[in-house]
């Protein structure tokens, strides 16, 4: 299954406006060197006090649809 891996730092300020609506998608960096982006709302489960911060995997279909995410460190 094809994938990506992208370490994120997303501070509480700027997960509330993904949150809120004012922005959708978040824009990053994968460690291949592709710029990716993908739907805010897949790292709900992941926020935190003081944000989103890791690495995470982010798994696809064949056809290119979000499949999955995983917190890998």
């Amino acid at each position: 299954m094809p994938h990506i891996v992208v370490d994120l730092s997303i501070d509480p300020e700027e997960w509330l406006k993904l949150y809120q609506g004012l922005a959708s998608e978040v824009h990053a960096r994968a460690r291949d060197g592709r710029t990716v982006r993908f739907p805010a709302r897949i790292l709900s489960r992941y926020f935190l006090r003081d944000g989103i911060h890791g690495t995470f995997r982010i798994q696809f279909d064949d056809q290119g649809k979000f499949s999955s995410i995983e917190r890998v460190a």
